[in-house]
């Protein structure tokens, strides 16, 4: 893993207009302790192909675009004029990803015992240091945002579960790390297995997959922080995280302007690795538009979403 320097078209279309039902009262401790729930409804060849490619590392596909930050940088600059300090091109990513999951949710599916699932929650992944230097161990951080977050809702859940991280010394998951590393390999090794087992069976215990950096919606790092371009980053077999991107250094860019002048744009580059048994190449390609189309106008995600839409049952 990567660490991640926080501090660094049309329009889409809505593809259904109604909001998510409230779930009755007596459904609730069950999504409170479920990752989320068996999609029934897909076409023969989505079921089939978890079958085919069984583990994520088969099923990897893999993506690299550039996009002007222009805007982006001017709502940066608002932002921390209103107080946000160290607001940055991560958080615009992380909102715009957010606000792409309230419309197109087939995106924050997982697949679990080869079966592809609706996740109830949105839980996104990321690497920090806990002090800016090479000696200071990466710690992986998790927030579960509401679907309907804002960009400034965005900053304030990242800062609180930065600073309860570099507060303490080791997090829940860091602990129990600790203690597993301390058996002999055969004894790791044996209790790897049997997690990956239960994990494939969806018996893993809830309180471990949400402590667990390997499973989750979306995981991001920057590479800018580094100074270096972005990478791709493998998706892990252990676990169900479908989407990793990685940001690389910002840079201006010459052009050639309509009346044949030549202007000068600020961009970054990003690549993105999908699991792409969860969805369609389509639905992929649209929910990627949708995410550069809110990093291109970030002031939209200073806002909720109109509606929520739920995922297929």
């Amino acid at each position: 893993m990567n660490h991640t320097d926080i501090n660094e078209q049309a329009v889409p279309t809505v593809e259904e207009n109604t909001q998510i039902p409230t779930a009755p009262a007596a459904k609730k401790k069950e999504k409170r302790f479920k990752e989320g729930r068996r999609i029934k409804t897909l076409p023969p060849l989505t079921v089939i192909t978890p079958f085919i490619m069984k583990k994520r590392n088969d099923a990897l596909n893999y993506y690299t675009d550039s996009i002007e930050i222009d805007d982006a940088e001017r709502f940066i600059a608002e932002k921390r004029a209103q107080g946000l300090t160290g607001f940055g091109l991560m958080h615009i990513f992380l909102a715009a990803y957010v606000r792409t999951v309230a419309e197109k949710p087939g995106i924050n599916r997982f697949i679990r015992g080869q079966r592809i699932y609706a996740r109830n929650n949105i839980e996104i992944c990321l690497t920090i240091k806990k002090e800016m230097n090479p000696n200071s161990p990466d710690v992986v951080v998790k927030f579960f945002p509401k679907a309907d977050a804002t960009a400034t809702d965005i900053y304030n859940e990242v800062n609180s579960v930065i600073e309860q991280s570099r507060a303490t010394n080791d997090s829940d998951f860091e602990g129990l790390m600790n203690v597993l590393v301390k058996l002999p390999a055969f004894l790791f090794r044996f209790t790897i297995g049997t997690f990956t087992l239960l994990d494939y069976y969806r018996m893993l215990p809830r309180f471990l997959t949400k402590l667990s950096p390997f499973h989750g919606s979306y995981f991001i790092t920057s590479m800018g922080s580094l100074g270096i371009r972005p990478i791709y980053h493998h998706i892990y077999n252990f676990g169900n995280v479908p989407l990793f991107t990685s940001l690389g250094t910002k840079y201006k860019e010459n052009y050639i302007k309509s009346d044949g002048t030549v202007g000068t744009r600020r961009k970054v580059d990003f690549k993105v690795v999908m699991d792409e048994r969860i969805c369609d190449g389509f639905y992929y390609a649209s929910a990627l538009k949708t995410m550069m189309y809110y990093i291109r106008h970030p002031e939209k995600l200073d806002y909720p979403p109109e509606k929520v839409v739920p995922d297929v049952r």
